[in-house]
């Protein structure tokens, strides 16, 4: 005999938390710069916004941590409670780092899409870290033009890309070179 045909009570306990679990909340991250990435309980969300139009991310309903990153400034942290069904808004103003001096080699992808402005609202998103901190999105790193300037050295790099896979190496930037890291589809 079963323990749901011992007790009427037994069924509605099992099923209490999916009739009272809450619609989940929205997160929308507004500030400066636009371009910032935003990170909901560790978890990569999107950019902050596109086009100047700040995005929404559903959330559980509940405190949260927004983490809001953008490669030149300085993190921005905060706790927020998120209600069902609301819309938190997150507002933020970074700080910039200070800026590197030269030497500097360029760093970029290379083989993907080019970027454009389907990439960028369709393309692939995904954040790259170089020493596990975020420099800034596949998307915006592998067209010819593009890239990043860094110091000489070698960095970590990583990230997890729907299109290109999971990426995890060590690259060499030398002063006044590109180095650039092919990209091939999965």
């Amino acid at each position: 005999m079963s323990i749901l045909s011992k007790s009427p009570f037994a069924l509605l306990a099992l099923c209490a938390p999916l009739l009272f679990a809450q619609d989940p909340g929205r997160i929308k991250a507004v500030g400066k710069p636009g371009n910032a990435g935003v990170w909901i309980d560790g978890k990569y969300a999107g950019p902050a916004s596109r086009f100047t139009v700040a995005e929404k991310y559903d959330v559980p309903a509940g405190e949260v941590e927004v983490v809001i990153r953008e490669p030149r400034y300085e993190d921005f942290s905060t706790k927020v409670t998120v209600r069902s069904k609301k819309t938190t808004k997150v507002k933020y103003s970074l700080t910039k780092r200070e800026l590197a001096k030269p030497p500097f080699g360029r760093f970029r992808l290379g083989g993907g899409e080019p970027e454009s402005y389907i990439s960028v609202t369709a393309g692939d998103t995904s954040p790259v870290y170089l020493n596990g901190r975020f420099y800034g999105y596949v998307d915006e790193l592998n067209n010819a033009g593009g890239g990043i300037l860094l110091n000489p050295g070698t960095y970590e790099l990583s990230f997890d890309s729907p299109i290109y896979g999971t990426v995890k190496q060590s690259i060499t930037i030398e002063a006044n070179k590109v180095t650039v890291v092919p990209l091939r589809r999965k």
